[in-house]
């Protein structure tokens, strides 16, 4: 199965100036292949592929010398990516969904380089890639000796190195527990034998020095250096807020892969829980990455992992009684068996009972959307 790995490249002045020149190059490069690609729907009304326009390449670094200072395969990856836009335009026209028509890329908005294996070479702490140089690398995890493409990305002024690799899955030991996940704002998440999983609120944490960086944008002149600076300070609060919350995702989710061989969750429409007064909350918790990470997890140790269907699963006892609360209700009272425990401690047992009611012959490790 194929996994990324990512590491943090540490380029040195002249490197920096390297990537940042053939970054502008891929961008102009992509710019103007969308513009032909539009020039000559209006005219002729036919499109141009990417493999004509993959074939000008050789007449514009004739035109263009500056053009041979970047890899022939990653200046094909440009016209790639442009081609792969308009075939997600196309799929969402033909499906009735918002197109999104691809739009000419600028400065802030194009970040990434691609290279062919062809192209790169591990040589311990440091990456050997082609008309680039030999960068230095934090190795902080083995990487696989099998790796594909490698694709540098510029994310908050810091570089990048995403190996994708095919790697084997990882088998942990075979487990018959169950364990169903009421996630929640409170706690991160509540399990059904009872454990809360602290909710660390890494926004809410970083809300003073955030409100400090974006009062200094707000002082700046628009255009300005001294505003492009404040705006990195910002991003790179924004980032380090990223980064806290998907290091806690991974471990959370890791854990739950490890000691359980049946795990329950709700199949939740986050975007549209997003949209109310707790927006901020929700958006800080992060559902969706969680659930997303949990998922890919569950299906390389070969876990199953269940979506049941959310509705009424805080408002249902685990006898099958409808016990209705309001949002502020923290406990769970059933006058039907006399069951009184925590809100998110039922509805995780809830999740669970229902996950149970999905056949036996179900495949092993997808997420299973079920209705109970």
């Amino acid at each position: 199965m194929q996994r990324t790995f990512k590491y943090r490249l540490y380029p040195n002045r002249q490197q920096r100036e390297t990537l940042a020149a053939q970054l502008d190059l891929c961008r102009e490069l992509y710019n103007a292949a969308l513009q032909e690609r539009m020039e000559s729907y209006k005219t002729t009304g036919k499109g141009v592929t990417w493999l004509q326009q993959q074939a000008q390449l050789p007449a514009i670094k004739e035109v263009r010398p500056e053009f041979k200072s970047v890899h022939a395969h990653t200046l094909q990856a440009v016209l790639i990516r442009l081609n792969r836009s308009f075939q997600n335009f196309f799929r969402r026209v033909q499906k009735n969904e918002t197109p999104g028509f691809p739009r000419f890329k600028g400065r802030n908005r194009f970040n990434s380089l691609v290279f062919t294996p062809a192209a790169f070479q591990v040589q311990g702490n440091h990456v050997a890639i082609s008309k680039v140089g030999n960068i230095k690398i934090k190795m902080h995890r083995r990487l696989p000796e099998k790796h594909g493409t490698l694709f540098l990305k510029q994310i908050c002024g810091s570089w990048y190195a995403c190996f994708s690799c095919d790697v084997a899955p990882q088998v942990f030991p075979p487990s018959t527990r169950e364990i169903g996940v009421d996630v929640g704002l409170d706690s991160f998440a509540v399990l059904s034998d009872g454990t809360p999983i602290k909710n660390p609120r890494w926004y809410r944490k970083a809300q003073a020095k955030l409100r400090k960086a974006q009062r200094r944008v707000a002082r700046r002149k628009k255009g300005s250096q001294r505003r492009r600076k404040a705006v990195a300070m910002l991003q790179k609060i924004h980032e380090h807020v990223a980064n806290q919350r998907r290091d806690f995702q991974h471990k959370e989710a890791c854990k739950l892969v490890q000691r359980y061989g049946v795990i329950a969750v709700e199949d939740l429409t986050v975007k549209g829980l997003a949209g109310g007064m707790l927006a901020k909350s929700v958006h800080d918790a992060g559902w969706g990455g969680f659930l997303q990470i949990l998922a890919y997890k569950a299906e390389s140790a070969g876990r199953k992992l269940f979506a049941v269907d959310p509705r009424g699963t805080s408002q249902t006892c685990v006898c099958g009684a409808k016990v209705p609360k309001r949002l502020s209700d923290s406990e769970h009272v059933c006058t039907a068996c006399g069951l009184l425990a925590s809100r998110d401690h039922v509805s995780a047992q809830v999740i669970l009972q229902r996950a149970r009611t999905v056949p036996s012959s179900a495949n092993v490790g997808a997420v299973m959307p079920c209705v109970a």
